[in-house]
């Protein structure tokens, strides 16, 4: 019945993916989007729960200090939700996650020295499980000035510490990720432009595309024309 719902709601034959993955760096929405998702497909929303991480304050204000103890939670705290969700339904996830595993290697590399990072790397060979692929990526990207300026805006403390550099580098970053990334669909919108949020518009037409997606490699940036 939901299903049917949404089906004549969004004028498509088409469901969601099973599972789907939104992922981008910190201040783009992920978290936002995820929960909004969730509630329109009657998923469930997993999320990274940031703020569990006893290391992650005194990270942002002394990154090389931190960054091990930091990284580290989150590798266990993403295995533990991995497995909790292949456990509740191994063949056939329902879900929006806030992250994909392969964000972790990525925060290593950009936060970690090479030692710490090779130690990183032996902990996280003998963790890792065999996490379910995602029926579809959402990348959102955004540049990062407006990163910052969002961060600033939502006001958590602890990320007033976080410099524009840092997120230059973060979004450096992702970019090298998705540029070959091929474990599933990616859908990459540019969040800079539209509010899918607070704007029911930008919204309607993000979920008719995700009914919808042809798969590969899409580009959703329908709000270039107001800048």
């Amino acid at each position: 019945m939901q299903s049917d719902k949404l089906k004549s709601r969004f004028e498509t034959t088409t469901s969601p993916p099973n599972y789907i993955a939104i992922e981008g760096p910190i201040g783009v929405g992920k978290t936002s989007l995820c929960k909004k998702l969730a509630e329109t497909f009657n998923y469930d929303a997993l999320l990274e729960a940031a703020e569990e991480n006893p290391f992650l304050e005194r990270y942002y204000q002394a990154p090389k200090k931190m960054a091990l103890q930091t990284q580290l939670f989150f590798l266990m705290q993403r295995m533990q939700q991995i497995e909790a969700l292949r456990q509740n339904d191994l063949f056939e996830p329902i879900q929006v996650a806030d992250f994909l595993i392969e964000k972790d290697q990525l925060f290593a590399q950009l936060t970690l020295d090479e030692e710490e990072y090779r130690l990183y790397n032996q902990i996280y060979k003998h963790l890792t499980i065999n996490a379910p692929s995602p029926g579809l990526v959402i990348y959102l990207q955004a540049p990062a000035n407006i990163l910052l300026q969002r961060i600033h805006k939502r006001g958590i403390g602890y990320e007033q510490h976080i410099k524009l550099e840092y997120l230059e580098h973060l979004n450096e970053a992702y970019a090298q990720l998705f540029h070959y990334y091929d474990n599933a669909p990616v859908l990459i919108v540019n969040s800079a432009n539209i509010d899918p949020i607070n704007n029911d518009q930008d919204y309607h037409a993000l979920v008719k595309l995700i009914l919808n997606h042809p798969g590969g490699r899409t580009f959703f940036n329908p709000g270039a024309h107001r800048l």
